[in-house]
């Protein structure tokens, strides 16, 4: 039996090593592909399926009671490498965020030292259309530059994480939306912040850059269609976008769709 730490003090999950017999899986989640796919998984009875959340969210969406879920960090690629041993896992999935870079290469490198398979569900990145007045940006630093002098009202759509890094651009006007309320850097004294959790659609956010008046969306290259309204409805009012471009991982083969996941699976596992 192994204890492992909640992000809040005095709580803890105790996680038994399966004896079921079943295939063993652990799905890295923090997307709503890692949650619907441990949820479809578990529901087959055919899996004992485990879905690790990193904890960064504070009230993340629960995935149905089949599954287990476990919250917190493992300690890097060695100590992910460990728990997978300990736990008997058959089979490693990576549905965290496209951006989350680090556990991306973790998860490749634990695969590699327990030699279990193991593999990454993406959503496609967004792809510019006609039509849209897109700024590609590498990083947060980049894209805080790309604003400019001349003040302007920005929709920061980016999550709470990296809010720090437009705390040198405190002459623009954001408009911050997060999952999660937000600690804002001292020196951004004109924001105002919205707290919610997608899906939004297209008309949704056509009413939000309108009330707001935004003149430019900062958002994540994160595909998909939960949260593609908002580049859409800029398309519509002819609203920059700066669009910071994923990190490059390697390391896993991947697959886009939940479907392409199950196939897979059922490849690997029968």
């Amino acid at each position: 039996m192994q204890l492992y730490s909640l992000d809040h003090p005095n709580q803890w999950i105790i996680l038994m090593p399966s004896f079921s017999g079943l295939p063993n899986i652990l799905i890295l989640g923090g997307t709503a592909d890692g949650r619907i796919l441990a949820n479809r998984l578990a529901a087959t009875g055919h899996f004992d399926v485990t879905l690790s959340l990193a904890g960064r969210t504070e009230h993340p969406a629960q995935p149905d009671d089949a599954v287990q879920l476990r919250r917190g960090g493992f300690g890097g690629a060695t100590g992910l490498a460990d728990w997978v041993r300990t736990h008997n896992i058959d089979l490693l999935i990576d549905a965290t965020h496209p951006f989350a870079a680090n556990i991306t290469t973790h998860a490749a490198q634990a695969a590699q030292q327990t030699g279990i398979p193991g593999f990454a569900i993406r959503r496609l990145a967004w792809e510019k259309q006609d039509g849209d007045c897109w700024h590609s940006a590498q990083n947060m630093t980049e894209a805080t530059g790309l604003l400019g002098d001349t003040p302007r009202r920005v929709l920061l759509a980016i999550g709470r994480q990296e809010i720090a890094a437009f705390a040198k651009a405190p002459h623009h006007h954001y408009v911050i939306r997060s999952v999660d309320p937000v600690s804002l850097p001292a020196s951004l004294q004109n924001a105002i912040c919205i707290t919610a959790r997608g899906p939004f659609d297209v008309v949704q956010e056509t009413n939000l850059l309108c009330d707001h008046r935004i003149g430019v969306i900062v958002c994540k290259n994160s595909g998909g269609t939960a949260t593609y309204g908002k580049i859409a409805a800029a398309r519509a009012l002819g609203i920059d976008v700066i669009m910071i471009e994923r990190p490059k991982t390697n390391g896993l083969a991947t697959v886009s769709t939940i479907e392409d996941a199950l196939r897979r699976i059922d490849g690997v596992l029968g």
